[in-house]
């Protein structure tokens, strides 16, 4: 008995979907589908910055220069307690070169900076300081959520758009959305080190170079979306 009846109920469910995708199917509709994009400047700039002991007569330890490195970066208006992260925390120190019983150690950062310029002025102190060890690990921008959210809703109003387009030659107008598919792929920051540009170079005489003003390659940003109208005379 109880299984007469849970064979009832399966198929009066399968009878009751079939005649709602009947019933969907039956009603006049226009599907159409819309895409936007947009570029931005990415607003956080990563570098990473490794700092090896010298292996000179005069050796430079590690701690040395990253206290010189530290003291620069605060002259440049950097909060070294915010921006300023040791890449390994599992070991603050790598072990770079081993020659005879001597390790010259090694400290890999990453710094936050948030416009080319200041990234720019970086790399000069950093170079200044004979730390060249120094590349762009990764960009990203700060309101990518909101500004995913703003995409979607252009898409949408896009799609409306084309199905007026469409419709109004054949004299029948865009009823309400029926079904609404969005197909946009999340954005991912890249860490495949972007491409730099420099905007500036420095002139001859380094005493009077000016700070680079770094332009990186902006961000696209896209949405995509179908959307299906009920169709109405």
């Amino acid at each position: 008995m109880k299984k007469a009846l849970t064979l009832t109920i399966l198929l009066a469910s399968t009878i009751s979907a079939m005649a709602q995708s009947k019933n969907f199917l039956d009603v006049p509709y226009l599907e159409t589908s819309a895409k936007v994009d947009t570029l931005v400047n990415p607003d956080k700039i990563f570098l990473n910055i490794t700092i090896r002991e010298k292996d000179t007569k005069g050796r430079k330890s590690v701690e040395e220069q990253e206290n010189k490195m530290a003291q620069r970066l605060k002259g440049l208006g950097i909060d070294i307690d915010e921006q300023l992260t040791i890449k390994d925390l599992a070991s603050n120190y790598k072990k770079y070169f081993l020659r005879s019983k001597e390790v010259l150690k090694s400290k890999q950062f990453s710094l936050l900076v948030y416009d080319g310029l200041t990234a720019g002025k970086v790399m000069a102190a950093l170079e200044d300081l004979d730390i060249a060890n120094t590349y762009l690990e990764k960009t990203e921008y700060s309101k990518m959520d909101e500004l995913e959210l703003q995409l979607k809703t252009r898409a949408v109003k896009k799609a409306k758009k084309k199905a007026d387009a469409l419709t109004k030659p054949l004299g029948q107008k865009v009823g309400p959305a029926i079904y609404i598919l969005d197909n946009s792929q999340p954005y991912y920051p890249r860490n495949n080190q972007p491409r730099m540009e420099m905007k500036s170079m420095a002139m001859v005489d380094m005493a009077e170079s000016e700070p680079l003003d770094i332009g990186f390659e902006k961000i696209r940003v896209e949405s995509t979306v179908k959307v299906s109208f009920r169709l109405t005379e």
